[in-house]
């Protein structure tokens, strides 16, 4: 899982070949934290398909403003460099990812 930070973003996610899934966090979001060790695990079974990143919302505040994400976890779905699906707060659980991130593939 790629570590992002507002230097790498652009070329990580913009301009991946992949379709990519970014997971913003926080270090003190409970729900976030109980989560990422099954994303993680999400995101090796997609390897060489979907790219999985992670994102820590606290060290990237500017980044979150910029890209409208104003809670967490919040899970971002790219195609092609194009922001394609959302999922925030309450909606976000491992089915939900999985369901999108198949979708990315379609």
């Amino acid at each position: 899982m790629v570590e992002l930070n507002k230097e790498i973003y652009e070329a990580e996610v913009l301009q991946a070949d992949l379709p990519v899934v970014v997971d913003f966090w926080g270090p003190s979001c409970g729900p976030c934290l109980a989560l990422m060790p099954e994303v993680i695990k999400l995101g090796e079974s997609y390897e060489g398909r979907v790219k999985f990143c992670k994102l820590n919302a606290a060290e990237n505040r500017r980044l979150c403003a910029t890209l409208k994400v104003m809670g967490l976890p919040t899970i971002l779905f790219y195609k092609g460099g194009e922001l394609v699906d959302r999922i925030t707060g309450a909606e976000v659980s491992l089915e939900a990812i999985r369901e999108r991130a198949e979708k990315l593939l379609a």
